[in-house]
């Protein structure tokens, strides 16, 4: 709490992960809100996925980061949960709701070496460390040769570990490093063409009660709507595929004149096989674009790759 609140109730409790990115996320919420004269305090909450140190493969992946934040809205423990949006399962909460999207920031994905500058400048085998099956069947699709490895951990976790020499490279989200302050150690930021991201990714997702309507007035200046519709769009392809974040899923949006575009992509584990299909919608028929493409992908052949589903 900020000096001249330390004395009085706070207007919203905010739930937030303790891990440093999560923490960054949170009190630039609080910070906006803020702003707006509405008193904000932080309550950190560890998840699964903070306890848990194996692989996402092995401890499940869908609702790590974000049920126990999930559970203490229902259980009116908190106000407002700021999620990292890629984390949030995409089947909604019947009692919860995204109540605001915030500006999204870049969706693209970073190579970060201490000794190479591309993907084409890694060599054959080099070790490459992530923790996202959709990073490594991409990068498998686009250079065979690579050895992919398992990486756990939060940002500042992971980058000691490739300084420490385990990994040739790492490959993170650009969002987090450059919210981070570790733009510079951004080797390389792949076109979002090149390797698709993740679905909501460098977006935030702010979680409510749905019956709570005063949360939900005080946040509403924070949402944006071309980000929201993006995200919207991109976890109804998502919800529709019935695949989560342990399923080699890409999704990419654009807006241009009030027509949303979304491409979606669905690999193979191995990285062999890619289909992508693509559509466009109004803006605010969200919904129905994700379910459009979920639909042409699955035609496509897209159900096969989808068989490991968490």
């Amino acid at each position: 709490m900020t000096q001249n609140h330390a004395n009085k109730k706070s207007d919203i409790r905010l739930g937030t992960r303790g891990s440093q990115l999560a923490l960054w996320q949170s009190n630039w919420v609080k910070c906006e809100l803020e702003k707006l004269g509405v008193i904000v305090e932080l309550i950190t909450i560890k998840t699964e996925g903070d306890i848990q140190t194996g692989s996402l493969a092995q401890i499940g992946g869908q609702g790590l980061f974000t049920k126990r934040l999930q559970v203490a809205l229902l259980n009116e423990e908190i106000d407002l949960a700021v999620h990292s949006l890629k984390d949030l399962p995409t089947e909604d909460h019947p009692q919860l709701t995204i109540a605001a999207v915030p500006p999204r920031e870049t969706v693209a994905d970073a190579l970060v070496s201490n000794r190479f500058t591309s993907l084409q400048d890694l060599p054959p085998q080099a070790v490459i460390g992530t923790g996202s099956v959709r990073r490594a069947a991409q990068l498998l699709h686009l250079r065979p040769d690579l050895e992919i490895r398992d990486i756990r951990g939060n940002v500042d976790t992971r980058l000691k570990k490739l300084d420490a020499g385990e990994f040739d490279a790492i490959i993170l989200a650009s969002a987090g490093l450059l919210r981070l302050g570790f733009e510079k150690r951004i080797s390389y930021k792949f076109p979002p063409n090149e390797l698709v991201p993740a679905v909501g990714q460098g977006a935030l997702g702010l979680e409510t009660r749905r019956t709570d309507e005063e949360t939900i007035s005080r946040i509403a200046s924070l949402n944006d709507p071309v980000s929201f519709h993006r995200a919207m769009a991109e976890r109804a392809m998502l919800r529709t595929l019935y695949a989560g974040c342990l399923s080699p899923v890409g999704a990419l949006t654009h807006v241009q004149n009030d027509l949303l575009q979304l491409k979606g992509a669905v690999l193979s584990h191995d990285g062999e096989h890619k289909i992508e299909c693509e559509e466009t919608s109004d803006l605010e028929q969200s919904n129905s674009l994700g379910q459009r493409v979920a639909e042409k992908l699955i035609e496509a052949g897209a159900a096969k790759y989808l068989q490991d589903r968490d």
